[in-house]
């Protein structure tokens, strides 16, 4: 049986690239006169799509059309859509009768390639003979998409490592787009260097056909922040890791992931396993959760079975830990949007259409929070309002500060300098969800950083006039780079947020770290004086770092460059400056680090809570209460 040819010319393109593409197709069928072809371009007209074409025969600029030998004049095409996939496709009627044998070429003119590398991309050509829009399975061409030329040097590094302790360090040779490349004149090398160079390391690389690279078994001799340079001798140009801090010993290691948040290059609805590898090899993050809406028009049963499914395949100790996770919006206000992160592998996703999931209440008493975390995401977008009255302690032990639509620390007014805003059609802040008020009310739990989202209530942000940020990372302090490990991290509220910077945080109460809760009962002395130290090192040059005592900046920390380093007293009474909780918890206080660069992007710690739960001083407690016993 003869079988349909189809090939392209040429047959590759790199990332970027502006050419003529060429998709000739020579028939193995017998195709009358009035057949119609259909060409699907699979591209969605985003930024990392082949650019979308146009069909004006006059413009040969990005233009798509047919060509048939033995017609002398170009075939326009009629473009139409997929509606599930909002692709773009084109429909060309064939003028004349095409034998076996016979051939036609699709011309895109002048053309945008994607700024994806894809491996075979395809592009399906759908047939029918009768013209009559039946048109049957596709024949389909393939075409390499190929890193462009090398243009940066991007350095994987731990952020924290200890004193005489062998890590690894990746080398990512990226184009312009951020793709893996070999694209590099001959006889580049890279020199590797950093800070306390030992005279036995002068290392040299060459431009693998990888695109990567491994560098095993470095290490520091010495506490202190380390950058790792790489310097182009070809170009002479120069690219550094983020900071490295070297401390001389101890028991948390840092992570970085997303726990709520879609990739702009890769759609999980279209290949969950491409987003997977995209967040863990491209991105180069250690956690992922994935964290599609309940409802069953977006996330039918059978998607939560592969992501299930694909979640388990990808989790593995000490290299890359997968969670499965879901979103769920309830009434605004007294519910909000959740994003549930699940601990364990095989469990169900929560619709809120369910009589027995319907409320926040009944998912709460139905299940464990030893295997479950809920997290109040975007709480001062008014969609999303979470008023923080029902607060769950044993579910809800961290909160989302921020993500790509805006924080939820504080409002425009009080300073929030990425706030939630837009025009009529988007989402608006509302004060009722800000997070230090309601750590002022006496909630407690941990900040982290979700990403980028255009899946249920976020749909309409990216094409109204919302204000749009960078996606946010999360940082997990964790004894280990397991699944266990770090969900108890979670729940310790050990854990930090920043704006996308892998900027360093590290904050110390009494020798407490971040997410702890201390009491005057066993620590009497924290009435009189909390010795909090701290540091923080950003990827650029810092603009501002501020150490918060109940909402409020209690001191402006000086810094030079991108590093800072302190050591505070509070020799406030303690007595003097606790807050009242709405709930039966003793009077407290707490603190927090916010740093800001001079890029603007921001990280903030997890706070730590002083309860005051044994007073040796008559003093007023704020809101004029008094107390001069035990609470």
């Amino acid at each position: 049986m003869r079988r349909s040819i189809c090939y392209c010319e040429p047959s590759a393109a790199l990332a970027g690239e502006t050419s003529t593409w060429k998709f000739i197709y020579t028939t193995a069928n017998h195709l009358p006169k009035g057949a119609k072809i259909r060409f699907d371009m699979e591209s969605r007209g985003r930024a990392i799509d082949w650019q979308v074409p146009h069909t004006n025969l006059k413009d040969k600029k990005n233009l798509i059309w047919l060509e048939i030998p033995g017609h002398k004049d170009p075939i326009a095409a009629v473009q139409t859509q997929n509606t599930q996939a909002s692709a773009a496709m084109y429909v060309f009627t064939i003028p004349l009768e095409m034998k076996p044998g016979d051939s036609f070429s699709i011309h895109l003119n002048a053309s945008p390639c994607q700024k994806l590398v894809q491996r075979k991309k395809p592009f399906p050509l759908f047939i029918d003979p009768k013209g009559k829009g039946e048109f049957k399975d596709p024949e389909t061409f393939h075409l390499d998409v190929r890193g462009n030329q090398l243009a940066a040097l991007r350095i994987l590094a731990p952020s924290v490592v200890n004193r005489n302790k062998r890590f690894d360090v990746i080398v990512r040779f990226e184009d312009i787009f951020g793709n893996l490349t070999a694209n590099a004149p001959e006889g580049t090398l890279i020199d590797l260097s950093y800070q306390h160079l030992r005279e036995n390391l002068n290392w040299k690389l060459f431009v693998p056909e990888t695109g990567f690279i491994a560098l095993p078994n470095l290490y520091f001799n010495e506490p202190g922040v380390y950058t790792i340079q790489l310097r182009n001798l070809k170009t002479n140009q120069t690219f550094f890791s983020p900071p490295i801090k070297c401390l001389s010993e101890g028991s948390l290691n840092l992570y970085w992931g997303i726990l709520h948040g879609e990739s702009d290059r890769v759609d999980a609805t279209e290949s969950i396993d491409a987003l997977l590898r995209h967040i863990r090899d491209d991105k180069a993050l250690q956690f992922y959760s994935l964290s599609p809406f309940d409802s069953e028009e977006e996330t039918s049963n059978d998607l939560w079975k592969s992501i299930s499914q694909h979640i388990a395949e990808f989790n593995e100790d000490e290299r890359f830990v997968a969670f499965a996770g879901f979103q769920w919006l309830g009434e605004p206000g007294e519910e909000g949007l959740r994003h549930f992160v699940y601990a364990k592998d095989g469990k169900p996703i929560l619709r809120k259409k369910d009589t027995k999931n319907n409320s926040l209440k009944k998912i709460f008493k139905t299940n464990n929070p030893k295997e479950m975390i809920a997290i109040p995401s975007f709480s001062m977008g008014k969609k999303t309002l979470y008023n923080f009255e029902d607060f769950n302690f044993d579910f809800e032990r961290v909160a989302e500060i921020y993500n790509a639509w805006g924080s939820s620390e504080c409002t425009e007014k009080d300073g929030n300098l990425r706030p939630i805003k837009g025009d009529k059609r988007t989402i608006a802040e509302s004060s009722e969800g800000s997070l230090v008020k309601a750590l002022n009310r006496g909630r407690r739990f941990g900040f982290v950083a979700g990403g980028y989202d255009d899946r249920g209530c976020y749909r309409d942000c990216f094409s109204s006039g919302q204000s749009q940020y960078s996606p946010g990372l999360t940082a997990i302090l964790a004894k280990a780079h397991t699944r266990t490990s770090l969900i108890e991290a979670l729940q310790a509220r050990s854990c930090y947020a920043t704006t996308g910077e892998r900027m360093i945080l590290g904050l110390h109460l009494a020798g407490f770290p971040m997410g702890s809760v201390i009491d005057t009962k066993t620590r009497p002395g924290l009435e009189f004086n909390r010795h909090i130290t701290g540091y923080c090192i950003g990827t650029k040059p810092l603009a501002e770092v501020s150490l918060i005592r109940n909402g409020i900046v209690l001191s402006k920390i000086p810094f030079k460059e991108n590093l800072c380093e302190f050591e505070i007293d509070d020799k406030d009474v303690l007595g003097s400056v606790v807050l009242e909780s709405s709930n039966e918890q003793p009077p407290f206080a707490y603190y927090y680090i916010r740093a800001i660069q001079e890029d603007g992007h921001t990280a903030w710690s997890s706070p730590i809570w002083v309860d005051l739960t044994l007073r040796t001083v008559s003093l007023p407690i704020k809101k004029g209460k008094k107390k001069t016993t035990e609470d």
